[in-house]
């Protein structure tokens, strides 16, 4: 019997740990090798297969979402952002009061880019495979600014716009699933757009992703009447060519 008990013991330990957040799988080394093999794999195979590009985010982002955590609670709004866990979801956004701001500012042109592009915050992933709260909210708010992303760089979601955000990101975030978005992404793009990209599109994304200031610092959701030119601006985000 006591035996018995000393298992539901262990059992309920692993339990708990299996709930460092909601919908939290731990996962071994190898698992998480095995995991960012295969959707690694998938996510070039089909990259707008979203499920396979964040496994393979959470699973290769060990070294760089800690650096990302330590310059958010260096920085007095992104230390605010890491205490009060905003989220960016339909129902978090006030989309009718947005939509009446001025354009030009970051509200009424993130609802535009929604709507111009049929995509909706409410499609990103929770994550999964992170063994850190606090980093699961750091990837988690890196997707959730996503779309913000291109509205500031006024990038389209076809392939060419995710190629560029991608390459702004990887220099930004350092995570190995936006570096390998950034180098693979182009394969499939005509000799035409590559041409643009190469001489244009990814010198603009380098330069501005090393000059500007952390993203993930800036709270979108009390910026909305910013105009995007100011907030471009006060980043360090050059205008897009």
């Amino acid at each position: 019997r006591g035996g018995e008990e000393e298992e539901e013991e262990e059992e309920e330990e692993v339990e708990g740990w299996h709930q460092l957040y909601p919908g939290h799988i731990p996962t071994s080394p190898l698992q998480k090798a095995l995991l960012a093999a295969g959707s690694a794999v998938m996510a070039l195979y089909d990259p707008y297969r979203h499920d396979m590009v964040a496994v393979l985010g959470e699973t290769t982002g060990c070294l760089a979402l800690p650096n990302l955590r330590d310059k958010m609670k260096n920085h007095p709004e992104g230390y605010r952002i890491l205490q009060e866990r905003p989220r960016i979801r339909l129902s978090t956004l006030d989309v009718a009061r947005l939509e009446g701001l001025p354009d030009g500012s970051l509200g009424r042109e993130y609802v535009r880019f929604l709507e111009d592009n049929k995509v909706s915050p409410d499609t990103r992933m929770p994550p999964k495979f992170v063994d850190d709260e606090e980093l699961a909210y750091v990837i988690q708010r890196y997707r959730e600014v996503h779309d913000l992303m291109h509205t500031l760089l006024g990038m389209p979601t076809n392939m060419l716009g995710e190629v560029v955000v991608k390459w702004f990101e990887a220099i930004q975030t350092g995570l190995p699933m936006c570096v390998l978005g950034a180098a693979l992404g182009p394969v499939r793009l005509s000799t035409r757009k590559l041409q643009v990209l190469a001489t244009e599109l990814v010198p603009w994304a380098i330069r501005s992703g090393l000059n500007a200031s952390c993203v993930l610092n800036v709270y979108y959701e009390q910026r909305w009447e910013q105009p995007v030119e100011s907030l471009r601006e006060e980043l360090g985000i050059f205008p897009p060519p």
